[in-house]
C-alpha cells in the first residue's frame, strides 16, 4: 500500500512516515497542497493521504477539493490530522469529501484505527 503525507513541519511529515512504514506502507512526502499535487501527478493515485488543514501555500481544505474533482483520486482515501478541532471545521472538512479526521497528536493505534475505519489496516 501506498501512502503520501502532506504537512508543512517535516518533523510531523518524519512521524507520520515512521508510522505508517511500521504499518506496511510505502510513504512518500509533500509540504503543501500544490507540492501534493505534483507528486500524484507523478505518482498516479496513492491508497491514502494523511493532509494537514493549515499550511502555507495550498492549505490541506484546498487539495481536498482538488482531488475530489478529479475521478483519478475518487477511489484514495483522505484523512486529515490536523489541529483544528472545532466541530464546524470537521463537519467542513467531511462534507468536502475527507473520509476520516483525527486532531494532533496523533498515536499510532489512533492512526491505525482510523486507517482501520477506512479499510487500510487490519482491526482488532
Amino acid at each position: 500500500m501506498r501512502a503520501l503525507v502532506i504537512d508543512d513541519s517535516k518533523a510531523m511529515r518524519m512521524l507520520l512516515k515512521r508510522e505508517l512504514v511500521a504499518l506496511g506502507f510505502e510513504v512518500f512526502e509533500a509540504g503543501d497542497g500544490q507540492e501534493a499535487l505534483s507528486r500524484l501527478a507523478e505518482l498516479g493515485a496513492v491508497d491514502v493521504v494523511l493532509v494537514d488543514w493549515t499550511m502555507p501555500g495550498m492549505d490541506g481544505m484546498t487539495f481536498v477539493h482538488q482531488v475530489r474533482a478529479e475521478t483519478a483520486y475518487e477511489e484514495m482515501r483522505v484523512v486529515m490530522i490536523t489541529s483544528e478541532s472545532d466541530p464546524a471545521q470537521i463537519f467542513h472538512a467531511l462534507m468536502a469529501g475527507v473520509d476520516e479526521y483525527a486532531t494532533k497528536p496523533i498515536t499510532r493505534e489512533a492512526l491505525a484505527e482510523k486507517l482501520g475505519l477506512v479499510g487500510l489496516v487490519e482491526q482488532d
